[in-house]
C-alpha cells in the first residue's frame, strides 16, 4: 500500500523540479514604521527645499528693488544736475559716471536674478522628485497631486503651470526680462551720452545707443538659454514623464 503522504507533499526530485526562491519566499514587505520614517525624511527635506527656494526669491526681489530704486533716483539726479549746470561743463562726465554706475550695479544684479531663476528650477525639480518619492510610498497620492511627480523637463514645466502649457508668457513676465530691458536702456543711454560728450551728433548716438542695448539684451538672452539646456541635457531624472501624459487637471 502506498503512502499517501508522498502525494500530498511532493519531493523535489521525485517527479517535480524544485521551487524556485521568487515562487517559495514571497517579497519582503517593509514596516509601517519604516515607511513612516520615510515619509517623515522626505517631508523633511521637502520643507527645506522650499525654505531655500523662498529665501532665494525674497532675496532677489529685493535685489531688484534697491536696482531700480537706484536707476530711478540716477536719472532724476541726472536730470537735477543738467538743470544746475545748464548741461555744460562738468555735466557730462557727472551723467557718465551715473550711467557707468548704474551700468555695473545692473549687470551684478541681472547676473544673480539669472542664477536664482536657475536656482528656482532646480527646486522645483528636486521638490518633483521627492513628489515622486512619496508615490512610490502610496501610489494612491498621484491622483491627488497637482504638480509633477516627474523630476524631468516636461514635469518641472507642469509643476509651474498646472492647468495648460505655457509658452512665450513665461519668458516675457520674469523678472529676468523686466531686468534685461532695464539694463539694455540704461547702457544705451551710457553709450549715447558718451557718444554726445565726446562730440559726437544725436544720430549717432541714438543708433549706436540702440545698437548696444540691443546686444546686451541678446547677450543675456543667449547666456540664459544656452545654461537652459545645458543643465537639461546633462541632468538624469529619475522618473521620466510618460508619453502623452495630460497636463491638464486631472
Amino acid at each position: 500500500m502506498s503512502d499517501g503522504s508522498s502525494l500530498e507533499h511532493p519531493t523535489p526530485g521525485r517527479g517535480q523540479p524544485p521551487a524556485s526562491d521568487d515562487e517559495s519566499t514571497p517579497p519582503p514587505s517593509e514596516s509601517d514604521a519604516a515607511l513612516g520614517r520615510r515619509a517623515q525624511l522626505l517631508a523633511t527635506e521637502h520643507w527645506g527645499l522650499l525654505a531655500a527656494r523662498s529665501t532665494a526669491q525674497s532675496e532677489v526681489l529685493s535685489r531688484i528693488t534697491i536696482f531700480l530704486t537706484l536707476v530711478s533716483a540716477g536719472l532724476v539726479t541726472i536730470g537735477l544736475l543738467g538743470q544746475a549746470s545748464d548741461f555744460r561743463g562738468w555735466f557730462g562726465g557727472a551723467s557718465l559716471a551715473i550711467l557707468a554706475f548704474l551700468s555695473l550695479i545692473g549687470f551684478m544684479t541681472q547676473v544673480r536674478v539669472m542664477n536664482v531663476s536657475e536656482e528656482d528650477m532646480m527646486y522645483v525639480v528636486a521638490m518633483n522628485r521627492i513628489r515622486g518619492a512619496y508615490v512610490d510610498l502610496d501610489p494612491v497620492v498621484e491622483e491627488v497631486f497637482l504638480a509633477s511627480p516627474f523630476d524631468d523637463e516636461p514635469g518641472m514645466k507642469r509643476t509651474y503651470s498646472f492647468l495648460r502649457p505655457r509658452g512665450v508668457s513665461i519668458l516675457l513676465g520674469s523678472s529676468v526680462m523686466l531686468l534685461i530691458v532695464v539694463n539694455a536702456c540704461v547702457v544705451g543711454l551710457l553709450v549715447g551720452s558718451a557718444i554726445i560728450a565726446g562730440g559726437g551728433d544725436f544720430a549717432a548716438a541714438v543708433t549706436f545707443g540702440s545698437i548696444a542695448g540691443v546686444l546686451l539684451a541678446a547677450g543675456f538672452m543667449t547666456f540664459g538659454g544656452v545654461g537652459f539646456r545645458w543643465a537639461w541635457n546633462h541632468h538624469v531624472p529619475r522618473r521620466s514623464t510618460p508619453e502623452g501624459a495630460r497636463r491638464s487637471l486631472r
